[in-house]
Parts: structure tokens; sequence; C-alpha cells
């Protein structure tokens, strides 16, 4: 059976690129009937931050990444916090101590210091294991403990970056466990991944400089290697550097509050290095499964756009409401209203997103583009007689436009889009106006918006006698 893990660490937000080490894992389990482990690598100490586990798996249950095994679901290899498996990492370096290939190393920090500037005058590379002490003591926690590694070549196969080779010259003495008592990142996921019967290792491209070091620990321990594959560097929007805070990337908490779907995220980062080989650009976290092959992951880095994850949250926000129904959607919307659309009730604001939904990107789109249908609009008439369709009108021939209007909707009985809309078009015939100038004025007068759904809507669910006082008082104020 194929077993995946994902292994995130707690020390802050969960970035872009953690939460894309978790999708592939977990459709590689789903596709072919596996297991996905969570792991929660908090053996960092100084690093750990308050609350960050909470978030990692509320990020994964928010993007509907279920694990089989992990925290909150148990299973039967835990614990799953490496902060709790200290007795287990001592016991595998007790091990490698009987092998005779590890070693308790009393060096002081300063004096490793020194070996490495003298590396540097000599302009040579330094590899601890030139500096192993000759005597060394009996290993127990407080004393850093070091692989006594064995110089060789390595050749291994990655699932993505194909076959790689190492030679002897990149292999050291590196530590495995801390003098905490805690085991480094490189001791304990070869352990953890050996207990809980992992088979493929995903993880970030900066791995792979450290992977010689990790077959030569199989090897001395005498287990098999899990498939390996690097997942290549997401890159900033310009394509020069990794992803960092000072692109502008947001972190995934942020997005969500920021109202991007979960659909969206995990539908962008899917494909963020990876495609099926077809032009499909939307797909449904079972069309992800179905499709997903770790042949298709690219080997390059992959540019962050995050103009085409808006995009692609707009099509999601769209195929919601179509697919799912306006209530669906809604649903997902309590955050996103403006102030004073809380005095209002639910059917009223389903009425609004109903008209407006195909124009946003984001849910937080909703506060701005819904406004002028919770609260009157401040008039301003400076900014409706220099639009563009308008301008060409005298402020005369712009009241009396809309006097017209007025006039007109006043005498509608049936107040509905369909109504609406054929005193709409009567209107045009009637002042010999474009549509443009006639609608953009009406518009205008209603919202004050940069933009707006089409009138009639608009009108109706504005209501009769909301809109009749929006038309009266800007006539009135020009």
């Amino acid at each position: 059976m194929i077993v995946t893990r994902f292994a995130p660490s707690p020390t802050g937000y969960i970035h872009i690129g953690n939460v894309r080490s978790a999708i592939y894992p977990y459709l590689l389990a789903r596709q072919t009937d596996g297991k996905m482990i969570l792991r929660i690598e908090d053996t960092d100490r100084a690093r750990y931050v308050e609350g960050a586990t909470e978030l990692i798996e509320d990020t994964l249950e928010w993007l509907g990444l279920n694990w089989d095994e992990g925290p909150i679901v148990g299973g039967k290899n835990g614990p799953y916090f490496q902060s709790e498996r200290k007795e287990i990492y001592h016991d595998w370096a007790r091990r490698l101590i009987a092998m005779g290939r590890a070693y308790a190393d009393p060096t002081p920090p300063e004096q490793i210091e020194e070996y490495r500037k003298q590396c540097n005058t000599a302009k040579t590379p330094f590899l601890y294991r030139n500096f192993r002490p000759t005597k060394t003591p009996e290993w127990e926690p407080g004393i850093p403990l070091r692989f006594k590694a064995e110089p060789k070549s390595y050749e291994w196969h990655d699932e993505v970056m194909g076959d790689m080779h190492a030679g002897p010259e990149v292999l050291d003495d590196i530590i495995l466990i801390k003098k905490d008592g805690y085991p480094t990142y490189n001791f304990a996921h070869i352990v953890d991944d050996a207990e809980m019967g992992v088979t493929y290792v995903m993880r970030g491209v900066e791995y792979l400089s450290s992977t010689p070091n990790y077959l030569a620990l199989y090897e001395a321990l005498n287990l098999t290697r899990p498939k390996l594959v690097s997942l290549p560097h997401i890159l900033a929007p310009n394509g020069n550097k990794k992803l960092g805070k000072r692109d502008g990337a947001k972190s995934v908490t942020e997005y969500r509050k920021d109202g991007v779907l979960a659909e969206a995220m995990l539908n962008y980062l899917a494909c963020l290095g990876w495609n099926d080989g077809s032009e499909q650009e939307i797909y449904t976290k079972e069309e992800l499964v179905a499709k997903f092959s770790l042949d298709r992951i690219q080997n390059s880095g992959a540019r962050y756009d995050e103009v085409k994850l808006l995009w692609m949250n707009g099509q999601w926000i769209r195929r919601v409401f179509d697919e799912q129904g306006a209530e669906a959607l809604y649903a997902r919307t309590r955050d996103f209203w403006p102030e004073k659309a809380k005095g209002y009730n639910d059917e009223y604001r389903i009425k609004v997103l109903s008209i407006i939904y195909d124009r946003l990107k984001t849910l937080a789109d909703l506060r701005e583009m819904s406004a002028y249908f919770f609260a009157d609009p401040e008039i301003d008439v400076d900014y409706l007689i220099n639009n563009k369709f308008i301008k060409k009108m005298s402020e005369a021939e712009i009241e009396e436009l809309l006097r017209i209007v007025v006039d007109r909707l006043s005498k509608v009985d049936s107040w509905n889009k369909d109504n609406l809309q054929q005193v709409l078009n009567s209107l045009l015939e009637e002042t010999g106006k474009k549509p443009a100038e006639l609608f953009s004025l009406i518009r205008i007068a209603l919202s004050f918006a940069p933009f707006s759904p089409a009138l009639n809507l608009t009108m109706d669910v504005l209501g009769k006698e909301k809109t009749l006082a929006r038309l009266n008082a800007v006539a009135t104020a020009i």
C-alpha cells in the first residue's frame, strides 16, 4: 500500500509552499487507495509558535485534505508529534552507537567555528568528519550525537528530478541528536518514516543536496529507501527567485480571510508545477485525484501568479452558484458583507448576491460591490456629470432626463425585471438617447459605483420606493 505523509513544522503561518507539499501526497494516497499521515515536526522548540499546529489542522480541513493518521484522528503509529517521540529517537540512536556509526561529540561550538574559519582561510570545504574527535565520551542526553559518516558515492532515482548521483565529498558527520535531547530533522524524519511505513517522501527541492546523507542513514540502519519526490520551488512573480513574504504572497489564512474559496486554492496550488497535459484549468478535487501523476510534475520552478489565482477564484464562485445554488454560495459569505447589511434579512441579501456574484473575484469584493444595496450612496454630482457618456449633456438636460425616468417608473405597477426592462427600452425611444448615455445616467444615480449589475436587475432588487427616491434626490441635487 502507498503511504504518504505531510510533516509541517508549527513555526508560524502556513504558506503557499507548505500547502502544495500537502496536496500532492494527498492526491497520490487517494488515487491509489493508500494512506496519508499528518505528522507535526515540532522538535525545534526555539521556533515553536503557539497555535500553529491548530492552524495547520484547520487549513487542511478547510481544503478538504483529510488525513488517515495523525493528530485528532489518531492511528496505530502515534504519537504524531515529534516532541512526544524522544525516546523512540534515542532507541534508534543507540542502535547506531552499538554499530559504531554514531558518537557523542563534546566539542564546544567555539571550537567548531574555529575549524570552519580554518577551512575558509584554506579555501577548502568544511567537513566536520575531517575534525572528528579522537576520544569521545559515552553518549547521554545533554551531549550532541553525531553520525559517523563513511564517505562513498551514492546513486538514486528521484521521481521528479530523475537519476541522481553524488560523490563522497558531500558526506559528513551530521548531528543526529541535539544538546537538548531532541533529534534534528535529518535524523527524525528517517526514523519516523520507517516506523510509520511511509513509502513516498515528498518535499521541497531544497532538500536534494542533503539526500546523500539521508541515504547513508538508510543504509546504516538497514532500511528500505522510500520513493523520493523533490517538488520544485514556487517562484516569485518575476520568476527569478524563490517566493517569499517580500514578494507579496500572503499566507493561506490571509487568502481565506480575503474571500478565496477552498476549491480555488486547492485547484490553483495543485496546478502550480503540475498539469495533466491538457488545456483544462478548472479541476474539482475528484478530478485532481483521478488525473494526478508524479511524472507530470515539472522539474523546474513554477511562477506564482496571484492574478491567475483570483481569476480562478472568480470561476469557482460562479461554479458554486451555478451548480449548487444561490443559498450554497450565500452560506460562505457570512463574514464578507458590508456592516450595514446586518440590518437586512437573508432573503434580501441572497437577491443581492444573485445579481452580482458573477462579477466577484473574491467574496471580500461583496463589501464594496454591494454597499449601495444597503445604504443610500453619497451623491457626487461632479462624478456624475463628468462621466464619459454623460458629460456632453447640460445639467438641465440631465435633470430633465431623470425627471422623465422617475415619471415613467412611478407608473410601473408590477415591479419586476421584465417589466422594468420594457420601460427602459421605451425610454430609449422616447428620449432618443443611446443605451450607454441613458443607462449610465440611471446606473450612476442609483449606485455611484464604478460597476453594477444589469440596470433592470439592480432596480428590481432595490425596489420601487428606493429607486424613485434616489433618482429624485440626484435630480434635486443637480
